[in-house]
Formats: structure tokens, sequence, C-alpha cells
């Protein structure tokens, strides 16, 4: 997992050129603008999500983690924290989903993040994340979720 500002993500280019792709739509879009929806950026290979939510309380929540796309998630405004860990041997509390590429965990995260707006965090398969979070008090957060397939 990487946590960073967008002003720092030339350095993660060397990741390949589908991060690269996923950066420069970061950098070069009127993201404010964007409507909820999904949005292609290279056909299944790379593709964003865009959401807005009130950030929630982690009680009640669980980790998460996906077998074929690594996750970049942007903070275009807000903030929240992001509960994480590393996927070891873990048992998932709801088994994995091959059409959604999605899988929960009940255990509760290690540490947390807080990312605020500029900021994104890097999540690949063998990384748990519990996204959302709210920091003190709930707060209207729009990000990005951009979807990079691994091959």
């Amino acid at each position: 997992m990487v946590i960073d500002t967008l002003a720092q993500a030339h350095k993660y280019y060397v990741l390949g050129e589908r991060f690269v792709k996923a950066f420069k739509y970061l950098q070069e879009t009127d993201l404010a603008s964007l409507e909820k929806g999904k949005y292609e950026i290279d056909g299944d290979h790379v593709f964003a999500i865009i959401n807005e939510y009130d950030s929630i309380d982690a009680a009640n929540e669980q980790m998460e983690a996906h077998k074929k796309h690594i996750d970049v998630q942007y903070v275009v405004k807000g903030e929240e924290l992001v509960g994480h860990d590393f996927l070891v041997d873990q048992t998932p509390s709801k088994a994995y989903d091959e059409e959604k590429d999605f899988m929960l965990f009940a255990e509760r995260p290690s540490f947390f993040s807080k990312l605020q707006t500029g900021m994104f965090g890097i999540f690949f398969p063998t990384d748990l994340h519990m996204p959302n979070i709210k920091v003190s008090e709930p707060v209207q957060v729009k990000k990005v979720v951009i979807k990079i397939k691994v091959d």
C-alpha cells in the first residue's frame, strides 16, 4: 500500500503504463465536475468510479480486498480515515465474489491513515483496506477510485 499526494504521483509511474494512465487521468480531468458513476480510461484495464458519500463510523465496517484489481483511491473533496493491514492468511468473513472482485474480512485494521483532499492511497491485492471512515464527525467526501487490472 502507498499513501501520498497527487503532486508526487510521478514517482509511481515506474509501476507501469496503467499507473501512468491512472495518474494522468487524475491530474488532467476536472474531477469536481464529474457526476457519480463509472468512467472508462483504458477499457477494462483502467477505469474510474466517482462516488460521493458521508464518511461513517468504523464500528460496523469490515476490511475488503480484491484479486483482479489494484485500487487507487483519490480524495477530490473532504477527508476520511482508511484502515488497513496486510492480507496474509486471514479467512474472509464474506467469500470472494468473482464478478464483483470483492471479499470482506472481520479483523480490525492494524492502523489507519487519513486521506485528505489531494491525497491518494494505492491498495494492492495483498492489502486489506477499510475506506470511508469518519475522522471525528461525518463529512461529505467525493472520491475517485481507479481500478487497475492485474494481469
